[in-house]
């Protein structure tokens, strides 16, 4: 279960700024970045203008660690606390060309001037990855003093709709248990300005009456 924890920690440090939301006091879901970088907002070059109509745009050279592939997403503007820009798709756009030559992202549909950044920075979301949730499904104790519940960890899955404000198993993509015997569990996330916030997770794990409690603290960054 520590195992579970660090992974836990890791990613959240990579979530997309304001992804993170937690429907019930035994999930949270956010979506995951797989790399960033900044556009070009000025001459010369490709800048990207907001208007709406225009979907390419060239990376700032060396800003972007990795490739940026087709059917991956990109973010911009991700300031709203909750989320909006993300899950809603106000800002989130699929990648549908680039070319590594030029580092020129071409997207499916341009943005509007509001989601306008000062920092010029964009997220990429890998096409495999989406959505991350990470929940606590069936806690309780048996008979025997043997905790009942399990922490599962989804992915891969971009229907955005089921988890606003009550838990809902995603639809599509994968999941996979990180974590068992948990016989008590609570989330909580407090966003503490508009700049960072706290994302606490408990879980207490127990065997034959025998119990530990893990206690974890993060904060997450929603600096876009």
């Amino acid at each position: 279960a520590d195992t579970a924890v660090r992974r836990l920690a890791r990613d959240v440090r990579i979530a997309v700024p304001n992804s993170v939301r937690s429907p019930d006091a035994q999930t949270f879901e956010f979506v995951q970045t797989s790399d960033g970088g900044r556009y070009r907002s000025g001459p010369p070059g490709n800048r990207l203008i907001f208007n709406g109509s225009d979907t390419s745009f060239q990376v700032l050279s060396g800003s972007v660690a990795t490739a940026v592939a087709v059917n991956d997403h990109i973010v911009i503007g991700s300031s709203q606390s909750d989320g909006s820009v993300v899950y809603d798709r106000l800002g989130l756009r699929l990648v549908s060309n680039y070319n590594a030559g030029t580092q020129t992202i071409t997207m499916n549909q341009g943005l509007v001037s509001a989601l306008e950044m000062p920092t010029r920075r964009f997220d990429v979301i890998d096409a495999a990855q989406g959505a991350v949730t990470y929940a606590c499904e069936g806690v309780g104790t048996d008979g025997n003093g043997n905790g009942t519940g399990v922490l599962r960890r989804y992915w891969n899955y971009w229907d955005f709709t089921s988890n606003r404000t009550s838990w809902a198993a995603p639809v599509g993509g994968s999941n996979a248990i990180l974590a068992n015997r948990i016989s008590g569990c609570n989330v909580e996330y407090v966003l503490a300005n508009q700049g960072f916030g706290l994302l606490v997770v408990r879980l207490t794990l127990k065997e034959a009456n025998e119990s530990v409690t893990l206690h974890h603290q993060m904060h997450v960054n929603n600096v876009p």
